[in-house]
């Protein structure tokens, strides 16, 4: 599946920066081009991987490149006043070789959960492609705030995309990690399970070709069902001399040792990806769709053990929705990605709702507390003074 990513804000720019670098490692070649809208001039200087000619920044007029300051209302503003420098850039792209747009922001600060929406409302407006948003919660500890900003953007983002990924920093920041280092990881997660997600049915005619491509249509049609969607990765090394990680595999045929040892490997990887660490966690039962990626060395990629996933998975959901298959590549591991479309019960999403509700009755109380409390201080009581104006 070929994508054009648009990364809008700081880390809506650092993680489409992460997708490029891991692409280009693994010669995956699912991204065709990237974005990067900003409002701070020095979060576009740090990326380095998206193209300097690709990197926008708006709300000049308004906020001289200093940023929004975490205020979304007035990133989604200034996103919209110079919306037409991004559909520009979106212009130029080859669109006739994009299956898909991914709009990719953290839902926390001011630019990426105001601008996101607004950039996914244009390109709906303007382009037939599927427009999927990428969406990061914010953590606990992360402040009232960005609670507030990450319920108000999900509740807006949500409705002006075709389906929207989400990934909960909360699920996955370790204590006592730095930040930089707690975001490196988080990148690297992203970069891995949509590395493999997205690049499953692509070939340059060298490769050996699965049994079971996954391709564009598979994907599209399991994101069809619109809503919230989930990642999971599980993986096991095996005992081999190693050949690189996930670098697609030379000429040879498709051998498949369809033995017990790996359908039972494979079954135990989609189970673990799908209850283990999820991008956002949630009760299964209820989704809407799936799909199932196993990705490793032909030899291992069992069949029966696919389609046996593939039935778990039917019956722990629900639904007879659950498209996959196999994705050979020469490495020493065999990894399985599950993607859940359409889940509905996410604790983690009314908790963040929960607090954002609480969140923005104690500023609004703050608010009317502090003007009554300044109208105090400066009222002399006796009328003596009068204002200038």
């Amino acid at each position: 599946m070929k994508l054009a990513l648009i990364g809008v804000g700081q880390a809506g720019g650092k993680v489409v920066d992460a997708l490029i670098d891991y692409d280009r490692r693994t010669r995956s070649g699912y991204i065709v081009d990237a974005i990067a809208v900003n409002t701070a001039r020095a979060d576009l200087m740090g990326l380095k991987f998206v193209r300097k000619d690709h990197q926008v920044l708006v709300g000049t007029s308004r906020v001289k490149g200093h940023g929004v300051g975490a205020d979304n209302e007035l990133g989604a503003e200034v996103t919209a006043e110079d919306v037409g420098d991004i559909l520009s850039i979106v212009d130029d792209l080859p669109v006739h070789e994009i299956d898909a747009f991914l709009v990719v922001a953290g839902l926390g600060g001011g630019t990426g959960s105001g601008g996101a929406p607004v950039v996914a409302r244009e390109l709906k407006h303007i382009y037939t492609e599927p427009v999927y948003g990428l969406g990061i919660l914010p953590a606990r500890n992360e402040g009232g705030i960005y609670t507030l900003n990450a319920a108000r953007s999900l509740q807006t983002f949500v409705n002006e995309v075709d389906n929207l990924i989400l990934f909960d920093n909360e699920a996955w920041r370790r204590t006592g990690e730095s930040l930089e280092s707690g975001y490196s990881d988080i990148n690297t997660e992203l970069a891995r399970r949509l590395g493999i997600l997205f690049s499953a049915g692509e070939t340059d005619g060298s490769s050996v070709v699965a049994e079971s491509v996954v391709d564009a249509s598979e994907i599209i049609n399991t994101l069809a069902s619109g809503g919230i969607s989930t990642i999971g990765y599980a993986s096991a090394e095996l005992d081999r001399p190693k050949k690189g990680f996930l670098a697609r595999l030379s000429n040879g045929s498709h051998v498949t040792e369809d033995d017990g040892e790996s359908m039972n490997r494979i079954t135990s990887l989609v189970r673990r990806a799908a209850l283990g660490r999820l991008t956002l966690p949630c009760e299964i039962a209820g989704t809407e769709r799936g799909l199932v990626v196993v990705a490793g060395p032909p030899d291992v990629l069992s069949r029966r053990g696919i389609e046996r996933a593939r039935t778990w998975l039917e019956e722990e959901t629900g639904t007879m929705e659950i498209r996959g298959g196999d994705y050979p590549v020469e490495s020493n591991y065999v990894a399985a990605v599950t993607l859940l479309s359409g889940v509905y019960d996410v604790p983690r999403v009314k908790e963040l709702q929960a607090v954002a509700i609480e969140t923005q009755r104690d500023m609004l109380a703050k608010r009317q507390s502090s003007a009554a409390s300044l109208e105090e201080l400066v009222d002399t009581g006796d009328d003596r003074l009068e204002p200038l104006f």
